[in-house]
């Protein structure tokens, strides 16, 4: 049975657990678990970090701890017993563990391995507090090391900052609101910026020395230079080097490393240097041979020297390379240092070009404590110190120092008797005062041991040497008394074996008999003369003799002559020692009665640091001399008992002040001088008023507190001496005193008086009395004494005073002292403080001070544990609410709204004012109780009064929830805020409620009430959804969901309101949007039924709620671009407001409204998600375009569309779509007009007139339109801004735009565009966004883009998606399943401007333009077979399944990619299949003969392959296979209707052979000579395939031309379209339609002839067998010669796409991978369809004599086509060569061809020029309308009014420039005259373009840019040339093509797919953008 867990609570799992049982709870180790119940060896609970997921473990798996439960029952939380740093380092870990790896995944691979490193340390130190052996203070230590590292990490990954006291978290409930706040700002200021520390210490680390002339040992000597002073500032370091530059003892750290210790920040500056000296030790002469002289000297080397201040901005980690420097001359070396700062480069050399000494050198900061800790490993290895000469900024009381340092500085001597000078060397010896050596007191430098003896440096050959050395002699004070020095002078001879010779000696004994030391300064020793073996051991003869020249008698014999002397410098550095006698005198007192006021007096004169050394004795003297002589020396000692506390002042001495209070304590024995002192402080105090000067005075206020603290100490030892006799009077004095300080405080004096100064130091010292008050007085008391000194100052102070800061000063220290902790005093005292603030807050002064005694005085209110108020706290709290709590209000009102000052620490200071008041007014809402806020509502009498107290704390709780209001880390204060707010609000809405509802309703306190509430809901510290589980499971626990609480309030507040709810809408409508997009499902289901009301209330009043859908719709685009809302939120919406409108009459409107809504977030989410994409790819660009579309279409609202238009642009620029982006940008060109409207300043676009920014567009749309090479639509803006221009003269910029317009012209001729592919896509699944979901697209590829590169880039957009392998469309398993299938395929355009196709003489490259642009159509064709497959010849079953698709919008446009609008299915018969293959061949053949004959191609390879392909093939059987299946009688006799189709097959077959002949004809001139057998092996395969097909001559109509081909070659075009075939004999679905174009390059014609053939016949290509045309079974015409990758498939050849590069076998084998032969697509069979609409039986066009057809006209195209000769040359201008072969009969004749008819001009429908580019998908330009007047002036038929205000032109309403588009009437079917129409009359407007309407006007998304009104009287502008219609003359006679006239049973629907018109455009209010 399971049984609730009393003690077992919390484990730790100690091994992991699968949960294989049933109900079993997985477990991991390490893993903490809580415990619920226990049943025999198990436990049931739940794993903590996930508490959703409870199941049962073994209780042997667990380790228990012991815990604590809060809250038990259903939600008990358990907290384990440990200490609060572990359980912080355990949390912060796992936290850290998640988001460490996420910094790998990142690739900040710094803060990982720096982080990885600070968590194996924290885990290290973990360990050793678990282990629990530390010592305390190692325990501590341990602790803030942890912490530090937790508050790094913390901030390195933006976690919160914790608040601390003594290392432990501490709970933001258990303390005061202004103490949080002060632990925060206190950790958050340690983390900006440490305060700079005022010690230093240099760190010294000795590497080598480098020279190439080294082999002595050295000596180098450290030390810190002023270069300033020129006085060393610190003793030597000293280091001995090997013969090779190395530390002596390496094994030795501590004698190669030292810490200049105690540097003060001055002596950081420029001009403090370290400076090396270097000393050789070895023979006199650097270079002299060796000799057997072994006595070594010491002789200089060199000198470095580097400046501090550089090693404060040099990498510390870096070794420095010191220059060595040399002195030119001995006599030098005592100042080579100064010269080297003083770069006297006269007076010093380089040691040596290679020579430099390597040191590392580290400036560390800190006292030396700090260091030991945080550079453990420097001190445990050993370091030396190397202290300061004297005393460091800050002296120690326990430090204990003796060094006495001494200098050798120079010397003079006499030659004696030499011819030379002497090489002098002193040794020096300390002795003590037996005369003994001490041993190892003479110290070269630290680093290095003391020695008995020093030897000096030997100068060479100097009478007047100068050393400048350095030493130090640490002698212990109880051995100074009665030492000397002595100093031994001996001469170095290089000679006689290199003996030092004695010849003088000094000395000079270390304390005179007085007892003072050797005074600091220089000395000049006396030299006495003695010989070479004179004995020391007497010491006591020579010091009876003068060691001084000072001191010297003036009759002595003894001594050499006056010429000899020697100096050196003495300094010492003592904390027991003196030098001073005065000192000496006083302390000495008793000896010499007679001295002791002289004494007294002197005693001020004496340096602070020799009183501090003697600071206990020097009291005793002082209250001796009182106790005995009070009456005669009382002011003295008072006087002097004043500096000497005044002295501890000093920052030097503070340290001190311990010492003192220890003397008082523990010490002092003046039982009597409470009288004396107390006596002469009054005396002083009296004579305030009347002294002229005050500074005495104030030197003894200043001192008052230790002065109180000796009186009472003394009067307390009285007590204890005498029982407590004379207590009254003692307690009389001190009231007297007081009355005496209250009379002078309370002198009034103007402006800065010496009286008001003196007031403000007694008031700064005032606080510190208190104490010792209180150690005698009760409590009362001393608050009394307070309370009358405080009052006691005057009420009117000057503002210019500094009274009143010292007072408020005054009262912060009395609010902070002890005396304010204790209740009974704080209710004297609070009045008198609570006067003061409410006084100075009024006034707005002294803010800083206020808020710090406002926050002591709330820190100290604390609630009792139990929750109880106690009464005192409760009234205490009333009398600060009563006081303050306004002009708080007030206070934080003002300095918010002031602009914050300048600079960086003002700015700091204004911060915290602010923090510090907001951090008060929390602390006193925080104590408020319902008492509380009842009383202060009631105390506002007026309702006035009330709402300007509601519209203040409603004002302020608005300024604390700003984001800049505390740093982003303080989360923990903004939670503690919001806990207090919300509380807050919940008692002020009940005011609101009670007296500002019904008739006494005030909309600005509702409105600033509902304002709050929703910023407080949607502030970023309460949106829990972004916070770690761990954190939001905590305030969870702690706060609750505070939102959700918020958002109840709100909607009980707004079902309050009743009608005045009108009052809010819409004003309410966005903010409360706002807040239920919060991802908080219980807020959304409060709020969002607000909306219901306010639809409800709108209906009530005005009948509708377009207010509510246009607020809702403007704020949902802002919000949900900022990431706010998601699909749950839409459903929830939309199922919300749905369920509560259900009864409501107007529920058919409120559907509507909401459904519009949600349609509209659907687009808003999807472009988010699209947005937050890293690269721009289709998905952008789609996803931009659909919202746009909806907002134009279905929302009208202009300015987002706007908006949106211009994101589309971005979009577009950023992916290099430049023609996309010209189209984009043209949907707001076109709703301005040229007029001189002003526009208002909108996005980018400054204020400036309507015809400026059309200008403007219109430049920018030229620029992007030549980037993105669609130069012809470029023409079309440039001549209608050219036309703008010429109308106002501005003939400047014309010409710009003219010779602009001329140079597009040049691009078009001059470079290259390449031919764009085109893919199907299917989008098919739930996953796609919705604007794709179930959709299938058109997309335009990019330069160079093939099917497999398509296909990757939109599986790389769509990761998920899964590749389709067939081409069938889906059925509904495939709609509705949840995932993503991607359907693609390449199709193939269906040119729409065929009649610049069509017309002769018209060069590729502009022929290529209309090609690819204006693209509604494409078409895929999938062969198959229908009935029985013959094995023996396949073509006779071979079908074609044509699928068109129409677009919504023509390609390019707006978009690299558009819907497909509707999908057309025909099939194409065996038959027709075969009619279409032969007329691409033949149309490909006569391309490459016209290619050769104009000298187009290089080589005549691509021929020669071509004529070998199907002349060889046609031998094999490829032709013959047609003949079998199509031509034997059975097939005849089975379809009849098929005796045309089968006339224009062998129609065909014979103009086959007929161009075969002609090209064999052209291949013999020009194919070159080792090809000739090529050749002839042609020409008897053509004879044989000629006789295969039973032809022995042409037939007539063949043969009939006098005229050979025009040009020498039979004449066609490179895109044509063969003649229809009649519906009925394609047994399809629909109308069929055949290719219209086949897109070759020369380069690729070889290979695609190949392909064509190889199409027909299935056989793959190789080299030598190309196209045989075989009859194989197993190979099929289904296979496409275009590739497919295999997840895709494709329909168009690849070298009809226009990429030469790739040889076509390539991408032949890459193609139909994936398709098996029946399903792959023969789109090079038939690459381009051709419109229904725009075909005709041929009878309608030419003479019915000569069967015609031109397969690329459609039947209206054909009748007003242009007439122009007919040849077979390529598109491109034909070259001037070609005029030579005109009319020679190099070819059989061919008869001539019938002239078209020729139509009116005003029939004539030219294609205007569409863009071109590449991208996937882009809308469409349907051609160019003129406005009705430029119609009318070119005799152009107009378009018809419903065409002219349309989106059904495309780029005509780009420009004011007049293409017209005159379309001409189509007839319906079987009407067509049978012989040429004549020219036909004018057509009335109303059909004009009706031809044209029906085709593609149906539409339903908007096109790129719509038609508007052109009624613009400027002159009109001609047509382009390239769409100019010709003048009406007789063309010369087209040469005819060997093709039959189709049947009449061909007949053309032309009522087929009759298209809706287009939607109109958006209202036009262009005048507000």
């Amino acid at each position: 049975m399971w049984i609730p867990t009393e003690h077992e609570k919390y484990g730790v799992v100690l091994a992991s657990f699968r949960g294989t049982v049933q109900h079993g709870l997985p477990l991991e180790i390490g893993d903490t678990v809580q415990i619920l119940e226990k049943c025999e060896g198990w436990y049931r609970g739940f794993i903590l970090k996930n508490p959703n997921i409870k199941g049962i473990f073994p209780s042997s798996y667990v380790h228990l701890k012991n815990a604590v439960v809060k809250n038990k029952g259903q939600y008990e939380t358990v907290i384990p017993i440990e200490d609060s740093v572990i359980t912080e380092m355990t949390s912060t870990l796992r936290e850290w563990g998640a988001m460490w790896k996420q910094l790998y995944v990142k690739n900040e691979g710094d803060l990982f391995h720096r982080l990885w490193h600070v968590m194996n340390e924290i885990l290290d130190l973990r360990r050793q507090v678990l282990v629990g052996h530390l010592t305390h203070d190692r325990m501590k230590d341990v602790k803030q090391h942890i912490t530090a590292r937790l508050d790094w990490g913390n901030e390195q990954l933006g976690l919160d900052l914790v608040p601390r006291r003594e290392f432990s978290m501490v709970d933001p409930d258990e303390i005061s609101v202004t103490e949080l706040y002060r632990l925060m700002e206190h950790r958050h200021r340690k983390k900006e910026s440490a305060a700079p520390a005022s010690t230093h210490h240099l760190f010294v680390h000795v590497k080598s020395l480098m020279s190439a002339n080294l082999g002595e040992e050295l000596e180098v000597f450290f030390h810190i230079y002023d270069g300033r002073e020129n006085r060393p500032l610190s003793e030597r370091f000293f280091v001995r080097l090997n013969k090779s530059g190395l530390p002596k003892w390496p094994e030795k750290a501590e004698r190669q490393c030292t810490l200049f210790v105690d540097l003060g920040s001055s002596d950081l500056r420029k001009d403090v240097y370290i400076v090396v000296h270097i000393i050789r030790i070895g023979r006199m002469g650097a270079g002299e041979k060796k000799n057997t002289c072994s006595v070594q000297y010491r002789r200089p080397f060199g000198c470095a020297v580097v400046s501090i201040a550089d090693l404060l901005t040099a990498d510390s980690k870096d070794d420095h390379l010191l220059k060595v420097y040399a002195c030119n001359t001995e006599v030098e070396w005592y100042q080579i240092h100064e010269n080297i700062i003083k770069k006297a480069n006269s007076r010093y050399n380089l040691s040596g070009s290679n020579t430099g000494l390597a040191v590392a050198l580290q400036l560390l900061h800190g006292d030396i404590d700090q260091l030991r800790r945080e550079y453990m490993g420097l001190f445990t290895r050993g370091v030396c110190i190397t202290r300061k000469l004297g005393f460091s900024d800050i002296i120690m009381p326990g430090e204990m120092r003796n060094d006495l340092y001494m200098t050798l500085e120079k010397g003079e001597f006499e030659k004696g008797g030499k011819s030379v000078a002497r090489n002098v060397e002193i040794t020096v010896y300390v002795l003590d005062a037996d005369g003994q050596i001490l041993k190892g007191y003479v110290a070269a430098g630290s680093g290095e041991p003391g020695v008995d003896e020093y030897h000096s440096l030997v100068l060479y050959h100097n009478n007047s040497p100068r050393w400048a050395e350095q030493i130090k002699l640490p002698i212990p004070v109880d051995t100074f008394r009665g030492s000397h020095v002595r100093f031994e002078f001996r001469h170095c001879s290089t000679k006689d074996k290199g003996e030092k010779k004695l010849f003088g000696y000094s000395f000079v004994p270390l304390m005179q008999e007085d007892g003072r030391t050797l005074p600091d300064g220089t000395h000049e020793l006396i030299i006495h003369k003695c010989e070479e073996n004179t004995s020391f051991a007497d010491c006591m003869r020579y010091l009876k003799l003068p060691f001084s020249k000072a001191n010297l008698p003036s009759n002595n014999q003894l001594l050499k002559g006056p010429k000899e002397s020697f100096w050196i410098t003495s300094f010492l550095c003592s904390t027991k020692l003196t030098q001073n006698g005065d000192m000496l005198d006083l302390l000495k007192w008793r000896a010499h009665p007679e001295r002791i006021n002289d004494s007294l007096s002197k005693l001020k004169e004496i340096d602070g640091s020799e009183i501090v050394k003697f600071l206990q004795d020097t009291l005793d003297t002082l209250f001796g001399i009182l106790d005995e002589s009070s009456q005669r020396y009382s002011l003295k000692v008072f006087d002097s008992l004043v500096h000497i506390i005044n002295l501890l002042q000093d920052s030097k001495f503070q340290h001190f002040k311990p010492v003192m209070d220890t003397y008082i304590e523990s010490h002092f024995a003046g039982a009597l001088s409470y009288r004396d002192l107390i006596k002469v402080l009054k005396w002083y105090v009296d004579r305030i008023v009347e002294a002229e000067h005050q500074d005495h005075i104030q030197q003894v206020l200043k001192a008052s507190e230790y002065i109180f603290k000796y009186i009472i100490q003394s009067r307390r030892l009285f007590s204890l001496a005498t029982g407590g006799q004379n207590e009254e009077e003692f307690r009389v004095c001190i009231h007297e005193l007081f009355m005496s300080i209250c009379f002078f405080l309370s002198q009034e004096s103007k402006g800065i008086s010496p009286v008001a100064q003196t007031q403000a130091v007694f008031l700064r010292t005032f606080p510190a009395i208190y104490s010792e008050l209180l150690k005698f007085f009760t409590v009362r008391e001393v608050a009394g004494f307070v309370r009358e000194t405080l009052a006691s100052l005057p009420a009117v102070v000057q503002a210019d005073s500094p009274l009143e800061a010292v007072k408020l000063q005054c009262i912060s220290k009395t609010v902070e002292s002890q005396l304010y902790i204790n209740p009974e005093s704080r209710c004297i005292l609070l009045p008198v403080v609570l006067r003061v603030l409410n006084t100075c807050l009024q006034e707005q002064r002294d803010l800083v001070m206020c808020a710090r005694i406002f926050t002591s005085m709330l820190s100290l209110i604390k609630k009792e544990e139990n929750g109880a108020v106690d009464p005192a706290v409760s009234e205490e709290v009333e009398l600060i609410v009563e006081s303050l709590l306004g002009v708080l209000l007030r206070t934080i009102l003002e300095i918010s709204n002031r602009p914050q000052p300048a600079g960086p620490a003002m700015r700091l200071q204004f911060q915290d004012v602010t923090g510090e008041f907001v951090a008060c007014l929390l602390a006193l809402l925080r104590h408020m109780s319902d008492k509380h806020y009842q009383k202060l509502l009631q105390a506002y009498s007026s309702k006035d009064d009330l709402r300007d107290f509601l519209l203040h704390i409603f004002t302020v709780f608005r300024i604390l929830i700003r984001p800049e209001m505390f740093p982003k880390d303080w989360t923990v204060m903004r939670l503690v805020t919001n806990n207090v707010i919300i509380t807050t609000v919940l008692y002020l809405s009940d005011a609101l409620r009670k007296n500002f509802l019904n008739d006494k309703f005030d909309y600005k306190v509702w409105d600033s009430y509902f304002y709050l509430s929703v910023i407080f809901i949607n502030q970023p510290c309460l949106q829990l959804e972004s916070f770690s589980p761990s954190k939001r499971k905590k305030i969870l626990e702690k706060y609750g969901d505070m939102r959700v609480m918020m958002g109840c309030e709100i909607f009980s507040m707004w079902q309050n309101l009743g009608e005045h709810k009108l009052n809010f809408i819409p004003a309410m409508i966005g903010p409360f949007l706002e807040v239920t997009l919060v991802p908080q499902p219980d807020l959304r289901n409060v709020m969002i039924p607000i909306f219901h009301d306010m639809m409800d209330w709108e209906q009530r009043r005005s009948g509708n709620f377009k207010q509510v859908e246009a607020k809702l719709i403007d704020k949902l685009d802002s919000l949900m671009s900022e990431g706010k809302g998601d699909e749950t939120y839409r459903e929830l919406f939309n199922s919300i407001l749905l369920k509560k409108i259900e009864r409501e009459t107007w529920r058919e409107s409120g559907i509507s409204l909401i459904a519009t809504v949600t349609r509209l977030m659907e687009r808003l989410l999807d472009y988010r998600d699209c947005m937050k994409l890293g690269e721009v790819d289709g998905k952008k660009i789609g996803c931009t375009v659909s919202l746009l579309n909806f907002y134009k279409t279905e929302l009208n609202k202009e300015e987002m569309y706007i908006r949106y238009i211009h994101k589309l642009y971005d979009l577009h620029l950023k992916a290099q779509n430049y023609t996309e982006a010209s189209y984009t940008l043209l949907l707001y060109d076109e709703l301005l007009e040229w007029s001189d409207r002003p526009l208002r300043e909108f996005l980018n676009y400054p204020m400036q007139s309507e015809w400026q920014r059309k200008e403007y567009l219109h430049l920018t749309i030229i620029q992007n339109f030549d980037r993105g090479k669609c130069w012809e639509n470029g023409i079309i803006l440039c001549r209608e801004l050219a036309d703008q221009y010429e109308s106002y003269y501005d003939y400047r910029n014309l010409s710009k735009m003219r010779m602009m317009e001329a140079s597009l012209y040049d691009k078009i001729m001059d470079q290259q565009r390449l031919e764009p592919e085109f893919f199907r896509v299917g989008f098919y699944g739930k996953k796609f966004p919705f604007f794709l979901r179930n959709k299938e697209f058109v997309c335009r590829g990019h330069d160079y883009e093939r099917l497999e590169a398509f296909q990757q880039r939109m599986l790389n957009e769509f990761p998920h998606a899964i590749a389709m392998q067939h081409v069938n469309q889906p059925d509904q398993t495939i709609y509705q399943a949840d995932a993503q299938y991607l359907q693609i395929y390449a199709v193939t355009p269906i040119p729409e401007s065929q009649d610049v196709l069509q017309r002769d003489g018209v060069p590729d490259n502009i022929k290529s333009f209309y090609k690819f642009n204006h693209i509604w159509r494409f078409r895929y064709d999938r062969p198959f077979h229908k009935g029985t497959k013959d094995k023996e010849n396949e073509f006779k079953s071979l079908w074609v399944e044509r699928t068109t698709l129409t677009l919504v919008q023509s390609l390019p446009g707006i978009s690299r990619w558009f819907e497909v609008e509707k999908r057309e299915l025909v099939e194409v018969s065996p038959l027709e299949n075969a009619i279409e293959v032969i007329e691409n061949k033949n149309l490909q053949l006569r391309t490459l003969i016209a290619q050769c004959q104009s000298r187009q191609m290089q080589n005549i390879n691509p021929l020669t392959m071509c004529l070998n392909g199907v002349i060889d093939a046609a031998v094999n059987g490829g032709l013959a296979r047609y003949q079998e299946a199509f031509f034997v009688k059975d097939y005849i006799m089975n379809h009849p209707e098929d005796g045309d189709k089968i006339g224009r097959l062998r129609e065909l077959m014979f103009e086959q052979a007929h161009i075969l002949e002609f090209g064999l004809a052209v291949h013999e001139k020009y194919v070159p000579q080792d090809m000739r057998p090529l050749h002839k092996k042609l020409v008897d395969q053509f004879h044989l395939m000629k006789s295969s097909l039973g032809i022995q001559e042409f037939p007539a109509y063949v043969r009939a031309s006098p005229v050979p081909f025009t040009n020498g070659s039979p004449r066609t075009y490179r895109n044509s379209v063969p003649s229809i075939i009649s519906p009925d004999a394609g047994r399809g679905v629909a109308r069929r339609s055949y290719p219209a174009v086949n897109r070759y390059s020369s380069s690729s014609l070889s290979s695609q002839a190949s392909n064509e053939v190889s199409n027909i016949t299935g056989q793959s290509e190789s080299s030598d067998e190309v196209f045989n045309m075989q009859p194989s079974p197993s190979t099929s015409s289904l296979s496409s010669n275009h590739s497919a990758s295999p997840n895709v498939t494709s329909s168009a050849p690849s070298s009809a796409r226009g990429s030469p590069q790739m040889a076509e076998k390539h991408k032949h084998s890459r193609d139909n991978a994936c398709l098996s032969p029946r399903e792959r697509p023969v789109s090079a069979i038939f690459p381009n369809p051709l419109d229904p609409a725009q075909r005709a039986p041929a009878h309608q066009i030419g003479d019915t004599t000569l069967p015609r057809s031109d397969p690329n006209l459609s039947a209206p195209d054909k009748v007003r086509a242009t007439p122009s000769s007919w040849s077979l040359d390529s598109v491109k201008e034909r070259a001037p060569a070609f005029s030579d072969t005109v009319g020679k009969p190099i070819c059989p004749p061919v008869p001539p061809r019938p002239p078209y008819a020729v139509s009116s001009a005003k029939n004539a429908r030219p294609q205007s020029p569409g863009p071109m580019s590449r991208s996937p998908q882009k809308t469409v330009m349907p051609p160019f309308t003129p406005s009705p007047t430029e119609c009318q002036s070119t005799s152009l038929v107009s378009n018809s009014p419903v065409l002219s205000g349309s989106y059904s032109s495309g780029i005509s309403s780009l420009s004011r420039c007049s293409v017209s588009e005159a379309s001409g009437t189509e007839l319906p079917a079987g009407d067509h005259p049978p012989h040429p129409l004549p020219p036909p009359g004018p057509l009335p407007n109303s059909v004009s373009s009706s031809s044209d309407e029906p085709i593609r006007r149906e539409n339903k998304t908007p096109p790129p840019y719509h038609v508007y009104e052109r009624n613009n009287p400027r002159r009109p502008v001609p047509l382009p040339h390239s769409l100019s219609i010709p003048p009406q003359v007789d063309p010369p006679a087209l040469p005819p093509k060997p093709h039959q006239l189709r049947t009449g049973s061909m007949k053309l629907d032309g009522s087929a797919d009759p298209r809706l018109p287009r939607p109109r455009p958006l209202p036009r209010k262009v005048s507000q953008l």
